[in-house]
């Protein structure tokens, strides 16, 4: 199976395109909540929330992946104009949004 290509442009440099439509992916992730505590006391002292950064990258990946899966049920070759969103849901989840347009290759 190829890769799909995802570009944050438009275009996609040398390629013609026809647009499938949108596609999405998204997931809701929390943190453990023992290590939450740990967190809200580094809020005290400050630095890096290395747990939540894990987090959130997780739910990037999870959520790329299932545009992803998406894309490729409508027969893509790429996806273009990718976004991520990412609101939070409660303390300590975050919901994490990847979208853009599923295209195929003319030429």
């Amino acid at each position: 199976m190829k890769k799909m290509i995802l570009a944050t442009t438009e275009n996609i440099s040398g390629k013609e395109l026809e647009t499938l439509g949108l596609v999405k992916g998204s997931t809701i992730q929390t943190v453990n909540a023992v290590r939450d505590i740990g967190a809200g006391l580094k809020t005290l002292v400050g630095g890096e929330l290395t747990r939540y950064n894990e987090m959130m990258n997780d739910a990037r990946a999870l959520a790329t992946k299932r545009m992803v899966a998406e894309a490729e049920d409508m027969g893509a070759d790429a996806i273009v104009a990718v976004r991520y969103s990412s609101a939070s849901v409660m303390q300590s989840a975050a919901e994490v949004m990847a979208y853009g347009t599923a295209v195929k290759f003319i030429n």
